[in-house]
């Protein structure tokens, strides 16, 4: 059985994640692949994740990918979160991935109505659905109060989290939108507001991107997936690809089955490589790199102890949700909150040495002049302890 010691996985992370000097390029579809996608709930955080691993990165050639080009694409995917992906990944990731998020969903919006004491029957699911999408088809993109507007019924109150401190109103066409971006027929478009914005406009997905709407067979799909996953963050715990896609185990183990998974050492236990992916990574030039909250690479493995140690208790919110992360050479060194002044505020929890501390210090002063007079929130996430704490006190 084929070794793989930490340093070694170490030095793949920095390569094929595009993080490691030498690495980068501006492309930057190609810098959504390095990770197989990017996080998208947080759309400041997606165009961070982009940044960290493009040359030359602006805000205005994302934009032109995701919505002019649509190279890249927004789905509803792997642990019923919002990803940004190359849109001829999309097929992949909404039949390998998206397809549980949707039947779960659906069941939830169907609750929602049943208490809103509304008989959803199939006849008027399917109305009020092909309402929406046939609204979509005439506007090209609209928002979902402009959906709501449309219709009685697309304007139902469904209650959120009912009893909870986070129970919330909200109209069937919000939920009816999620259900249908996790079934693959629309699709987030453009932001309402600027890069920032979290709220979306949407689409039909055939119409938006036919490449994206394009069918898969789901086992193909979910073995594409595996295999994917595997050239970007194997060798790795099989219980790491079960955390990143939610599946089950027993689809897990299909998936690794179908792509040819073979087992490895690793310090932790047993994990899988694939066949053709075994040879040792050469060395990389020493690197560093601050990464925004909810990153791919920091949110990619359950198992985090050979690149994280000791430090999840700062640099991770109560839900298990990253926050900003500082990085040297495969590893968590520390963290940053960006604050209200516009600075970038750092701190170092384990000792890299005066170089690799300088070259830290010297990104931090780059992503505050590329921000300028934004500021970043925590919109999706709470804010982690280490950020809590910078914030109070700069």
């Amino acid at each position: 059985m084929q070794r793989f010691d930490d340093d070694e996985r170490r030095r793949r992370l920095g390569v094929r994640h595009r993080l490691a000097a030498g690495t980068r390029d501006d492309d930057v579809v190609a810098a959504a692949a390095a990770v197989v996608a990017l996080h998208g709930t947080d759309p400041a955080s997606t165009f961070l994740a982009a940044r960290a691993r493009t040359d030359d990165f602006s805000i205005e050639r994302f934009e032109t990918a995701l919505y002019d080009e649509r190279t890249l694409i927004r789905v509803l995917a792997m642990r019923r979160t919002v990803f940004v992906v190359p849109v001829g990944e999309a097929p992949l990731l909404l039949a390998g991935a998206s397809d549980d998020v949707g039947r779960t969903e659906r069941k939830k919006m169907l609750g929602m109505l049943a208490a809103a004491g509304v008989d959803a029957s199939d006849q008027w699911l399917t109305e009020v659905e092909q309402l929406a999408l046939d609204r979509l088809a005439e506007l090209g993109e609209a928002s979902a109060p402009e959906l709501a507007a449309s219709d009685p019924r697309l304007a139902t109150p469904l209650v959120v989290s009912p009893g909870t401190r986070y129970e919330a109103t909200q109209k069937l066409a919000s939920r009816l939108l999620t259900v249908l971006s996790a079934e693959g027929r629309v699709v987030r478009a453009r932001p309402t507001g600027s890069w920032t914005s979290s709220q979306m406009r949407w689409a039909a997905l055939d119409r938006w991107s036919p490449t994206a709407a394009a069918r898969v067979d789901p086992l193909t799909a979910e073995a594409a997936l595996a295999r994917r996953w595997l050239e970007r963050f194997g060798p790795a715990h099989p219980d790491d690809l079960t955390w990143w896609t939610r599946w089950t185990k027993t689809r897990t183990r299909r998936a690794l089955a179908a792509c040819g998974a073979v087992e490895v050492e690793l310090a932790g236990g047993t994990g899988v490589a694939l066949p053709d992916d075994l040879d040792p990574t050469p060395d990389v030039h020493p690197w560093t790199a601050l990464l925004p909250p909810l990153d791919p690479t920091t949110m990619g493995w359950k198992q985090r102890d050979w690149y994280l140690g000791d430090l999840g208790p700062h640099l991770f919110d109560i839900n298990g949700n990253a926050g900003p992360t500082v990085w040297a050479d495969g590893r968590i060194v520390g963290g940053w909150a960006h604050q209200p002044s516009g600075e970038i505020s750092v701190r170092l929890l384990v000792d890299v040495g005066t170089e690799a501390a300088a070259s830290i210090q010297q990104q931090a002063a780059d992503l505050s002049a590329f921000l300028g007079d934004v500021r970043l929130t925590a919109r999706s996430r709470g804010y982690s302890p280490l950020e809590k704490d910078l914030l109070a006190r700069p």
